[in-house]
């Protein structure tokens, strides 16, 4: 048989894993749509200030036999070689009939909106790639000259690199104040959670100490959404203690009431013995075994009637057994009775290990398996108690014989016995393994570092 425990999680860690895969998708949906918003807006200004410096070229172009002549405009970046702000005057044809000083250097005859012919009205905003300049952001605009009769294309550029570089300083302060706002509300849930869950743990403290035996019921106030929980676990708590002590009653008053049949048995018995016939040389034996299967049911209805009041399904509202001083007292007896074999007993007794569940189970448990270890050992018995977690590890090993593996399942069963020269029912195992299955535990028999069986018990 092997003990099962299930994998463990957090429900506090689910929601802040629930809630934080929230957040982020919530926040990067955000800063995506700011970040696109604040581009469209960025662009529209763009286009809007081209558009201004077209209608201040319009405003002060006055055509010549040469094509245009523009006077100084306010906009001084007009005048200044490469200043990123570029003006054109085209013709229907595409071909340039002025352009601005800022843009000597500028090469533009394979730029694409050269050879689009504008209607008068029409404009068109876009951006290009220039060798010298780099990203550019343009805007025109079609107008017709009556005095000249001809179609005209004004154009103005702008680079691209001040704006790109306004969308970079954005985006690194949304990045930068989204990050801070992701750590400081995944802080803050992280607390309201906990604030939140603060009930829960405190029901968890509650029933770990009804478990501890500390506490008979739920104490505290809990919220609406618990209180019926924490009512059905007290009314649960209440209807198992009284069942047990209503069984031991019950169990108690049958064992009594069976103890009287037995005395009068035991009586005849006596009376039988004092009137023995010196003939009959067989009645002396038949008596013995007589008296000693009545020993016997008085024994297992004493023990089997206290244990069946708990069958280790109570053993989490059982007040906790030290497991230490039980174990010692066990040994003390049985080095009494064996005290012919002058058996050497090696004891590791973890001082903080406790057993819960019924005392009587505990006790039943050990002596059956140390009466055997001192029944079959040569010389030496080790006894080792621990704890790891939650779990209670009993270890027992003696130097005698052992078990061999291909009769450790059997001798188990009830009634089996492996050794029939020494006296015994070969129930002891078996009670042990009911014992130990009753408490969802683990019972193995190995071979020792001893040489003999080693009993391994994990409760």
């Amino acid at each position: 048989m092997s003990l099962q425990t299930n994998s463990q999680y957090s429900l506090q860690s689910r929601l802040v894993l629930a809630f934080s895969i929230l957040l982020i998708l919530f926040l990067g949906l955000a800063g995506f749509v700011l970040d696109r918003v604040f581009k469209e807006s960025v662009a529209a200004a763009v286009e809007e200030r081209l558009q201004l410096q077209i209608y201040a070229l319009l405003g002060v172009a006055e055509p010549d036999r040469d094509g245009f002549f523009i006077p100084d405009l306010e906009e001084l970046r007009f005048s200044q070689i490469n200043s990123g702000l570029y003006g054109f005057i085209l013709n229907t044809r595409g071909e340039e009939v002025w352009r601005s000083p800022s843009a000597i250097n500028l090469d533009l005859d394979e730029a694409s909106f050269m050879r689009r012919r504008l209607d008068p009205g029409q404009s068109e905003f876009g951006t290009m790639e220039s060798s010298d300049q780099g990203r550019l952001s343009f805007a025109s605009y079609g107008t017709y000259w009556s005095s000249l009769d001809a179609g005209f294309s004004f154009v103005v550029m702008e680079s691209s690199e001040p704006t790109t570089a306004e969308i970079r300083e954005f985006q690194s302060s949304l990045y930068l104040w989204f990050g801070g706002l992701a750590i400081l509300l995944s802080i803050a849930q992280l607390l309201l959670l906990r604030w939140g869950m603060n009930p829960l743990k405190q029901l968890a403290g509650e029933l770990s100490s009804i478990e501890a035996g500390e506490k008979d019921r739920l104490e505290l106030e809990y919220p609406r959404e618990l209180q019926g929980v924490s009512n059905n676990l007290n009314l649960l708590v209440k209807s198992e203690r009284e069942r047990q002590s209503r069984y031991r009653t019950t169990l108690g008053d049958l064992a009594h009431s069976l103890k009287t049949p037995l005395a009068v048995i035991g009586g005849i018995v006596h009376q039988a013995r004092l009137h023995l016939d010196e003939s009959d040389k067989e009645r002396p034996t038949r008596i013995d075994e007589l008296e000693e299967q009545m020993a016997r049911m008085n024994q297992i209805v004493s023990y089997q009637l206290k244990r069946a009041s708990s069958s280790g399904t109570t053993s989490y509202l059982g007040v906790p057994v030290r497991v230490a001083p039980l174990f010692e007292k066990v040994t003390d007896a049985l080095e009494k009775v064996y005290r012919e074999k002058g058996v050497r007993l090696l004891r590791s007794l973890e001082s903080n290990s406790v057993f819960r569940g019924e005392e009587s189970d505990l006790m039943e448990l050990a002596g059956n398996l140390l009466d055997n270890a001192f029944k079959y050992c040569k010389s030496e018995i080790r006894i080792r108690v621990s704890t790891k977690g939650d779990r209670l590890q009993l270890e027992i090993e003696d130097d005698g014989k052992g078990i061999p593996k291909e009769d450790r399942g059997w001798v188990m069963q009830r009634g089996a016995r492996g050794d029939t020269l020494n006296s015994g029912q070969g129930i002891g195992l078996a009670v042990s393994v009911d014992i130990v299955n009753s408490y969802g535990g683990d019972i193995r028999v190995d071979t020792g570092e001893l040489g003999g069986a080693c009993i391994r018990v994990t409760l």
